[in-house]
């Protein structure tokens, strides 16, 4: 087992929804300082189901001011972890985890008069729900306004947690459910969110000359869109906070298709160093990102969103030259001392040495 990970019990599994849950876990005094979080940060789990070792990151979506440990796992198609999470994980269970990562946050400021807005779709509510609770119990001044986009009333995730915490902030918190499959009585609440509700938004519902900080979770679509629409209206990049849960490879595909012919017959030889090991393999220039190539070879490497964002994959490329697809979370002095996001660097010379430990 990786030294990142450590071996912890499930507490308690509770239904949200008919196809998700949140699982809970016991932490036991020696992990209590290393797995300590900031809102908004995200646990990776691994667990070994049907003999293949399948590790997932997923989001706390609890506050770090109630010292507990839990997630929220929605199951999808195919996916073999929130299957195993759904269906077959019991309490007494054992996983490797690894200690909380991420920078989907703001500082607490208890002094700070702020008003927040969040975006979410489905089971990107998870860390919105730590971030807004957080802020609302150790910010007293702050307000909240959620908008939240699910299929139906049904399957809204930790609704009921939601709406207990606008009982208790009925002043400062304000949820928003936008329904795609489930006919509602205001027009502006059905369907996805598109850039003509947006400015429906601003205009009667929140102010954008109000709003201090703009977070964002849910599929890369939403994002993007959202972000998009506020860059346009002039808000700060520094305001603007999104976590990727999923995304597409349409940038590396188009790299790879339109590189072929350069790059064919060529090699990488790849040398990764992580955890004080060192792994080599060798693969074809241009054809794959080197976290994925690395897994490929057994590598057991810290990621998470794959999108870009999260930066939990980040690494310093220490020799070679590769080329960066996309890039949402790197700041450009970390750009300038030469660090990379394997899951979106594409080896392109013969020679690449990256350092996870740098």
């Amino acid at each position: 087992m990786s030294a990142h990970f450590c071996s912890l019990k499930v507490k308690a599994i509770e239904n949200t929804t008919d196809d998700s849950v949140v699982v809970s876990f016991d932490m036991p005094s020696e992990h209590v300082d290393s797995f300590q979080f900031t809102q908004g940060q995200y646990l990776t789990l691994k667990a070994n189901i049907e003999g293949e070792d399948v590790q997932r990151s997923y989001s706390l979506c609890s506050s770090p001011l109630d010292q507990e440990w839990k997630v929220a796992i929605k199951k999808v198609p195919f996916g073999k972890f929130s299957t195993y999470a759904n269906d077959t994980l019991t309490p007494g269970s054992v996983l490797d985890v690894m200690p909380p990562n991420g920078k989907f946050f703001v500082d607490v400021n208890p002094d700070m008069k702020r008003n927040y807005i969040a975006f979410a779709a489905g089971s990107g509510i998870t860390p919105i729900l730590s971030i807004i609770k957080t802020h609302l119990e150790s910010e007293p001044k702050s307000s909240f306004k959620l908008f939240y986009t699910n299929k139906n009333s049904s399957s809204i995730m930790l609704k009921e947690e939601l709406e207990g915490l606008k009982n208790r902030f009925m002043d400062r918190f304000e949820i928003f459910y936008f329904l795609t499959k489930e006919k509602r009585n205001i027009e502006l609440f059905n369907g996805r969110l598109t850039e003509d509700k947006l400015e429906i938004i601003f205009k009667t519902i929140a102010d954008l000359k109000e709003i201090d900080h703009h977070f964002i979770c849910g599929p890369e679509s939403m994002i993007f869109t959202i972000r998009d629409f506020l860059l346009e209206k002039g808000v700060g990049k520094n305001t603007l906070h999104f976590e990727l849960f999923t995304s597409s490879s349409d940038a590396k595909k188009v790299f790879i298709e339109e590189s072929k012919e350069q790059f064919e017959g060529k090699t990488s030889h790849i040398t990764v160093i992580e955890g004080g090991k060192t792994l080599e393999f060798e693969i074809p220039q241009a054809s794959e990102n080197i976290l994925d190539a690395a897994l490929n070879n057994s590598a057991d490497l810290p990621f998470a969103c794959k999108g870009g964002v999260c930066c939990t994959c980040k690494a310093k490329l220490l020799d070679g030259e590769v080329n960066q697809l996309v890039n949402y979370g790197l700041e450009e002095d970390e750009l300038e001392a030469g660090y990379i996001l394997t899951c979106q660097a594409i080896p392109i010379s013969d020679k690449i040495v990256v350092d996870y430990d740098a």
